[in-house]
C-alpha cells in the first residue's frame, strides 16, 4: 500500500489522535495563559478544567447532531479548520481579555469562570465535535459499531496522553505558551487540510502561512525585547520576567514569577531592594549565633545572598522548587558558587519530609497573595519545621494579609496553627504597622523562647517597633494537610 492510500485509510485516526492531542496540550497551557493574572488557585484549577470538560461535552452532543445531518469529509475539515482557528484568537487575544478581567471582574471565582469561558470553550466545543463525527464518518456497518466507536475514543485517549505528557514535559517550557498556541492551531488546521484538500484548500495554506509569519513576529518581539531589556521566559513551573526599574530611586534588576514581584537586586547589589526581605535579619535577634539556617522559596536568592554576607562563617540551604529560577539567579542576579549555600530544586514540603538536619533559622518565602502552597501551610509542616530547629531555633514567614478584619483571614488561621506548636508567635507589620485593614508583607515569628522587642542595634530596633501587640483571634480552623482552604482565605484579598 503506498503512501496516499495509507493516509487516507487512515485519515481520521491521525486527526482524531491530533484532536486528542490538542485538548490536554489548550488545558495545560491555559493554566500557564491565566496564572499571570489570576494566580494558580484552585479555583482557578477549578474552572478551567470545568468549563473546558462542559465545552466538550457540549461538541460532543453538537457533533454526534450534526453527524446524523449528512456527514461528509468536507463538514469534518471544517469543524477542524475552526477549532485551529478559534485557538489563533486565544492565542491573539489571551492578554487584552485577562487585563480587562482582572481590572474590571470582581471576584476571582467569577473571573476565572469568565476567562475560561472566553479563551477555551470555543476551540474546546469544536475539538469535542471531533470524534463523533470521525465516528459517523467512520462507520460502515451497525454490526461493527462498538469497535468502531471504542476504536477511535482509544486512539483521541492515546492522543491526549500524549498531549499531555509532551506539554507538561516538554513544549511549555520549551515554547512558552503563546507560541504553543500558534503551533497547535496550525496542526488543527493542517489536520483540516489533510482531512479534505479540496475544501478550501486555499483558505488553509494562507492561514497556516499568517500564522507561522505571526510565530515568527512574536519570536522577533522577544528578541527585541530582550535587546531592550525584557527577558521573558517560561519555565516548567513558572512565567519569569526580568527587567529594570527603578525601585526607592535606585537602579535595580526585578524578577517577576507569573507577573507577581518575587525578587528583586539593585544594580550595584549592595542592599535588599523590598523591605520585607531586610526583616529576615531579625533572625539574630531572636536566635543570637546563628550557625545554620534554611530558607524555603529563593527567587533570585536576595536573601540568602544577605544571609552569606551578614553571617560569615554560617551555612544556608535554599530550597526552590524551579531549577531554571535558580540558574536565572546565577546568570542575572549575581548568584556565585559558595561551598556556604546548597540550593535544593524540589517543593519545600518534600524537603521537610525528607529533612533530618537541625537549623538556628528558617526562613520562609513561598507565599504571595496569587498562591498559597497550601502543604506548607498546615500544622503537619510546621511540625516538620519545629522537628528541625535547633532548641533556640527560629521561624520566619513573610505572609500577606491584613491584620484584622475579614481579609486577614489567613493570618489567623495559620498564626493559629503555628500556636499549636510554637509557645511564643508574634506578628510584625511590615509597611503600615499601625493599619489592621492595610493588605501588606507580615513577618510571623515563631520560637519557643520568651523574646524583649528592644535591640542595640538601630536597624533592627526599628523593625521590633513594627510588632502587632493587639490580639490575634483564633476564630478559623487550624490548618491541616486535609483541611487547608487557604484558596478561599486568600480570595477576599485578592
Amino acid at each position: 500500500m503506498c503512501y496516499d492510500q495509507l493516509m487516507k485509510k487512515y485519515i481520521l485516526e491521525i486527526t482524531v489522535f491530533i484532536s486528542g492531542a490538542v485538548v490536554m496540550i489548550l488545558e495545560l497551557t491555559g493554566s500557564r495563559v491565566v496564572a499571570p493574572y489570576l494566580g494558580t488557585s484552585l479555583f482557578v484549577w477549578t474552572s478551567l478544567i470545568g468549563i473546558i470538560l462542559g465545552s466538550l461535552s457540549l461538541g460532543y452532543w453538537l457533533g454526534g447532531k450534526i453527524a446524523d445531518k449528512n456527514a461528509t469529509y468536507k463538514k469534518y475539515s471544517l469543524i477542524l479548520f475552526f477549532a485551529g482557528l478559534l485557538i489563533a484568537i486565544t492565542a491573539f487575544s489571551k492578554e487584552t481579555i485577562l487585563e480587562f478581567i482582572q481590572t474590571y471582574i470582581p471576584g476571582l471565582r467569577l473571573g476565572s469562570i469568565l476567562a475560561a469561558i472566553l479563551l477555551f470553550a470555543p476551540a474546546s466545543i469544536f475539538l469535542g465535535m471531533v470524534s463523533p463525527y470521525a465516528v459517523k464518518l467512520k462507520m460502515h456497518s451497525v454490526e461493527k459499531s462498538g469497535s468502531t466507536v471504542g476504536t477511535l475514543y482509544a486512539i483521541s485517549t492515546i492522543g491526549s496522553i500524549v498531549g499531555t505528557f509532551l506539554a507538561g514535559f516538554v513544549l511549555i517550557a520549551y515554547f512558552g505558551n503563546g507560541k504553543l498556541l500558534i503551533i497547535i492551531s496550525i496542526l488543527m488546521i493542517f489536520a483540516s487540510a489533510l482531512s479534505y484538500l479540496q475544501s478550501l484548500f486555499k483558505s488553509k495554506i494562507i492561514i497556516i502561512i499568517a500564522l507561522i509569519g505571526y510565530f515568527g513576529m512574536v519570536s522577533f518581539q522577544q528578541k527585541s525585547a530582550e535587546a531592550e531589556g525584557l527577558i521573558d521566559i517560561d519555565t516548567n513551573y513558572n512565567r519569569v520576567q526580568i527587567y529594570e526599574s527603578t525601585f526607592n530611586g535606585q537602579q535595580a534588576l526585578i524578577l517577576n514569577l507569573n507577573k507577581s514581584f518575587s525578587s528583586a537586586m539593585y544594580t550595584n547589589d549592595k542592599d535588599l531592594v523590598f523591605e520585607y526581605t531586610k526583616y529576615y535579619r531579625l533572625a539574630r535577634h531572636f536566635s543570637p549565633n546563628i550557625e545554620s539556617a534554611l530558607m524555603i522559596g529563593g527567587g533570585a536568592y536576595s536573601y540568602p545572598k544577605d544571609f552569606l554576607n551578614q553571617y560569615p562563617s554560617a551555612t544556608i540551604d535554599v530550597v526552590e522548587i524551579d531549577p531554571q529560577v535558580t540558574e536565572i539567579a546565577k546568570k542575572y542576579f549575581n548568584l556565585e558558587d559558595d561551598p556556604r549555600l546548597t540550593s535544593y530544586n524540589e517543593d519545600g514540603r518534600t524537603f521537610l519530609n525528607k529533612n533530618i538536619k537541625k537549623y538556628d533559622a528558617i526562613f520562609m518565602d513561598a507565599f504571595n497573595a496569587y498562591s498559597i502552597p497550601h502543604q506548607l501551610t498546615s500544622i503537619e509542616a510546621i511540625q516538620k519545621m519545629a522537628d528541625g530547629l535547633n532548641e533556640n531555633g527560629v521561624i520566619l514567614v513573610n505572609l500577606i494579609s491584613s491584620l484584622e478584619g475579614e481579609t486577614s483571614e489567613f493570618l489567623r488561621a495559620e498564626y493559629r496553627t503555628f500556636k499549636q506548636i510554637f509557645p511564643y508567635v508574634y506578628v510584625l507589620g511590615v509597611n503600615q504597622p499601625e493599619s489592621g485593614s492595610s493588605i501588606q508583607n507580615l513577618m510571623l515569628i515563631a520560637t519557643n523562647n520568651e523574646a524583649v522587642f528592644t535591640s542595640h542595634e538601630a536597624d533592627l530596633n526599628e523593625y521590633l517597633k513594627h510588632i502587632w501587640t493587639k490580639e490575634i483571634p483564633q476564630n478559623l480552623p487550624i490548618l491541616t494537610d486535609d483541611f487547608a482552604p487557604v484558596d478561599q482565605y486568600i480570595m477576599k484579598l485578592l
